[in-house]
């Protein structure tokens, strides 16, 4: 299973990147931002590699003044980590990897006074995006790139917002079905209206998206044992784990 998915994140993460092919690694570079979760090289499966090209990688994102950084499922490379650290890279974080097929879905609708829907204007997108910084710790500015990016996922977008005030409070995303493989990102609940099972009800209706679109495995990486604990509920099962490695 980690090998598809690996396959599918080698497909998806290159889009609207530039990329360089370093040894038995692709490496990501987005181009309007230098945020470390946007670019991150990719292994192939089953990568190993010498001192030499792991050097070499390095001194590709070093050279646009970017953080060397690798993000990857352990199954798919079960070898590389260990290498990695021989030459000083350090875990960020190893965190679950859920999957979740159409006969293991639960649905999980909306607590009263949320609704749920994909943004329909500008407005819109610009509230989810800025709802999913907030969440994330980031600034709640939104860039005209992340705009278009907001609005480019159109139907797989979700946002949540509070039907008493029209606040826009969280949301997430679903990423392109790829061989029948699709991931949900971006999953956040502003602060105040946690614990409420909102985060849930996002998920069920993200993931309805992927198997509606003709996915059977919908993937997601939360960000620890707790939150995975959410998307339980709506019938993911534990898949294996993703770790985010760099070097300082």
């Amino acid at each position: 299973m980690s090998s598809a998915l690996q396959a599918y994140v080698r497909t998806t993460a290159p889009r609207g990147r530039d990329t360089e092919r370093v040894g038995p690694f692709l490496a990501t570079f987005a181009r309007d931002t230098d945020h470390p979760m946007l670019n991150y090289a990719i292994p192939d499966d089953g990568a190993t590699a010498s001192p030499a090209e792991i050097a070499e990688l390095t001194a590709a994102y070093r050279r646009r003044g970017l953080l060397p950084r690798f993000e990857f499922f352990t199954e798919a490379a079960p070898d590389l980590e260990e290498l990695l650290v021989k030459q000083g890279y350090a875990l960020e974080r190893r965190i679950p990897l859920m999957t979740c097929t159409p006969g293991d879905f639960l649905d999980r609708p909306a607590p009263d006074g949320i609704g749920l829907r994909s943004p329909s204007t500008e407005a819109d997108a610009r509230g989810l995006r800025s709802a999913q910084n907030v969440a994330y710790g980031e600034s709640p500015d939104v860039s005209d790139a992340d705009l278009a990016a907001t609005l480019a996922y159109g139907g797989r977008a979700v946002l949540a917002e509070d039907t008493a005030t029209g606040e826009i409070i969280g949301g997430g995303v679903a990423l392109e079905v790829e061989d029948g493989t699709a991931e949900i990102a971006g999953i956040a609940v502003a602060t105040a209206y946690r614990h409420r099972g909102i985060a849930s009800a996002i998920a069920a209706r993200l993931t309805r998206v992927v198997h509606a679109r003709g996915g059977h495995t919908a993937f997601l990486t939360p960000g620890d044992e707790g939150i995975a604990t959410v998307y339980r509920r709506v019938g993911y099962q534990p898949a294996g784990e993703c770790v985010h490695l760099s070097l300082s």
